[in-house]
């Protein structure tokens, strides 16, 4: 178990508030013209997604959690467990499927994705940012469409629904950004 200082905070750290994790995603220091100086937080539970908005008195001490973050490949569904393995030691886990729903839209065999592992426990697990698909189906394009400056639906590999220019066809490889499920380019 390790402690931090609050004049230490990062964004990405992960601390121990309350008795649950929380990811750092802003800091502030401030110094009032009167009284004691203290940091400003937003926190957002890895847990829940809540966020939170707690104030740390300077210099005070935190537990910082220690998250081993480590490669895991995903293998197959089995009925509601998701199948993934450990690229360093090919230990096999089973994941329940609520933990994946997230990543349901994009997630395909063989995809390399990263694993928080706290003491043990799975805590979150995230696909790459960047990820190659084929539209499977979409709207026929229409010469001088893309004067126009419009996108249209389009469905990929994985059943998930995705906006893309109007020169995009029906079998066209695309690069999709994961995060905020935005076409990015024809691979």
């Amino acid at each position: 178990m390790a402690t931090i200082s609050s004049n230490d905070f990062r964004n990405g750290i992960t601390i121990v508030y309350e008795g649950q994790l929380w990811d750092i995603i802003e800091f502030q220091f401030v110094k009032p013209g009167k009284g004691t100086p203290f940091i400003r937080t937003k926190l957002k539970s890895l847990k829940t997604g809540q966020v939170l908005e707690p104030n740390f008195d300077a210099k005070q001490a935190v537990e910082q959690a220690i998250l081993d973050k480590v490669e895991w490949e995903y293998l197959y569904r089995d009925g509601e467990h998701f199948v993934f393995m450990d690229t360093a030691s090919y230990d096999q886990h089973h994941v329940d499927k609520q933990k994946v729903e997230p990543l349901l839209d994009f997630l395909k065999e063989n995809t390399k994705c990263s694993a928080k592992v706290y003491e043990g426990e799975l805590i979150a697990i995230a696909l790459p940012d960047f990820m190659e698909f084929e539209v499977v189906e979409t709207e026929p394009h229409i010469k001088g469409q893309q004067a126009a400056g419009g996108n249209k639906p389009a469905k990929i590999d994985t059943g998930a629904k995705i906006m893309v220019p109007g020169f995009v066809v029906v079998g066209t490889r695309i690069k999709v950004d994961t995060r905020d499920r935005r076409y990015v380019d024809r691979v």
